[in-house]
């Protein structure tokens, strides 16, 4: 877009000083004549650009002349190239990736010769993927909903798959905004005056309302967030279990499983076979998951998780076997 380059041609100028055409032209991959199509532009629009002729002449901004732009250091412009790259960008979700995508580019276009190599190599040596292992599928079209609500102080009304019973309710919330947590986005909104999260890929249908969101007097994002999150973190009654994990498959578990640690798991240079690690679930029931492991993860205590899981195990085994014909 033709904005966008204007505005990276002042960038360019302010941070390089005077500059052929030409490298104008090379740099934003355009024509010398389109340059001075936009060096016009600029002017008209009351810019103070002007331009120098002969070899050693170019395009330059008066001396002292600044955008609004806040230059960058070469520690910050390499961590937005990292943060606003690859799959971190892409996982965004919120329609936003194309935007992202042109501010980069600006962003490049006007680092100073010395910073730029060091920024572009970052980009290309890390890269960010907040998308869990086997991550549930994105929200799509009902985030949209959510973040437009969550900008213009709209009401929104959700159709949500509860995840402690799987029921299906109705909800008219008022949202302070979102939250992507490891990858999934929740949105966190008072339901009735009392706040509340909610997973964005539960969500089966969102609309936005016409009324304005009533929200608390003071009440920012940050706070509701972080008030939700201690409660999520020291849930009452969370049921311990200490379970024996095969080494081999540590990793595979821990990917799974690193958020139900109570406590960090041992150090490594142990050579034994089995690591026991001490977890923490909401409920028994959330425990079932082990025996996804097989025989590699074993239930050490308590006893009535080990009944629990040996009965579950016996049902499974009775349901595949295969009567025997006369």
């Amino acid at each position: 877009m033709r904005s966008d380059r204007l505005i990276a041609i002042m960038l360019l100028l302010q941070t390089r000083g005077q500059l052929p055409a030409a490298e104008l032209a090379g740099r934003l991959e355009v024509s010398v004549r389109t340059i001075m199509r936009d060096v016009e532009a600029l002017s008209a629009a009351g810019v103070p650009v002007y331009t120098v002729r002969g070899p050693l002449g170019g395009v330059a901004l008066v001396p002292g002349y600044r955008t609004d732009v806040t230059g960058l250091t070469a520690e910050e412009s390499r961590a937005l190239l990292v943060m606003l790259t690859g799959p971190a960008r892409a996982g965004l979700g919120l329609g936003l990736g194309d935007a992202i995508g042109s501010a980069l580019r600006k962003l490049v276009a006007a680092l100073p010769d010395q910073q730029r190599p060091g920024a572009e190599l970052a980009s290309r040596r890390i890269l960010i993927d907040p998308v869990r292992w086997r991550g549930s599928a994105q929200p799509g079209e009902c985030l949209e909903v959510l973040q437009e609500a969550s900008f213009n102080g709209r009401r929104v009304k959700l159709r949500y798959r509860r995840g402690r019973d799987g029921s299906v309710r109705t909800y008219t919330l008022d949202p302070y905004g979102l939250v992507s947590k490891a990858g999934v986005w929740y949105l966190a909104a008072d339901h009735r005056g009392e706040p509340h999260l909610f997973r964005a890929d539960r969500i089966l249908a969102a609309t936005l309302l016409d009324s304005p969101a009533r929200l608390r007097d003071g009440v920012e994002l940050a706070g509701v967030w972080a008030d939700l999150r201690r409660e999520i973190e020291n849930f009452p009654g969370q049921f311990p279990a200490t379970v024996r994990v095969r080494r081999e498959i540590l990793g595979r578990f821990l990917l799974l499983h690193e958020s139900d640690l109570a406590e960090p798991p041992p150090a490594e240079g142990d050579d034994s076979d089995h690591v026991d690690l001490r977890l923490r679930f909401r409920a028994p029931a959330a425990a079932q998951m082990l025996l996804a492991f097989g025989t590699d993860v074993t239930v050490i205590d308590p006893p009535e998780l080990r009944e629990r899981l040996a009965s579950v195990a016996t049902a499974i085994a009775a349901s595949y076997t295969v009567p025997r014909s006369c």
